[in-house]
């Protein structure tokens, strides 16, 4: 993982942006966030799992349809797979010792 701090290259809203194997964070201070950095170490994980641009496909593909489904684009960012994965497991820090191979499928359904 290459840490690169660049805030413009951030979504706004946003702390960080996981584009394997680079996270482009908006703080400095972010570097030593070790849940932050948990949480893209989860999103690495999921893109190498998926061979990187075929993660990104279904990002986008399943973010369109959580957009449908909730009407927010805020909602819609929080529900999709990778996200509820990474949210539910950034403080665990030995969650991807443990981690089954693509364990974030088992998050697509509503629970």
């Amino acid at each position: 993982m290459i840490l690169i701090v660049f805030k413009y290259l951030t979504p706004r809203g946003f702390r960080g942006l996981t584009f394997f194997p680079f996270v482009f964070i908006a703080s400095k201070s972010d570097k030593l966030n070790k849940v932050f950095i948990n949480h893209e170490r989860i999103h690495l994980r999921q893109q190498l799992e998926l061979l990187v641009v075929p993660f990104y496909i279904w990002y986008g593909i399943e973010f369109g349809i959580r957009l449908l489904q909730y009407k927010n684009r805020k909602k819609a960012y929080y529900n999709i797979s990778f996200e509820r994965e990474a949210y539910a497991n950034e403080k665990d820090f030995d969650y991807l010792k443990e981690r089954s191979f693509w364990c974030f499928l088992s998050f697509l359904s509503e629970k």
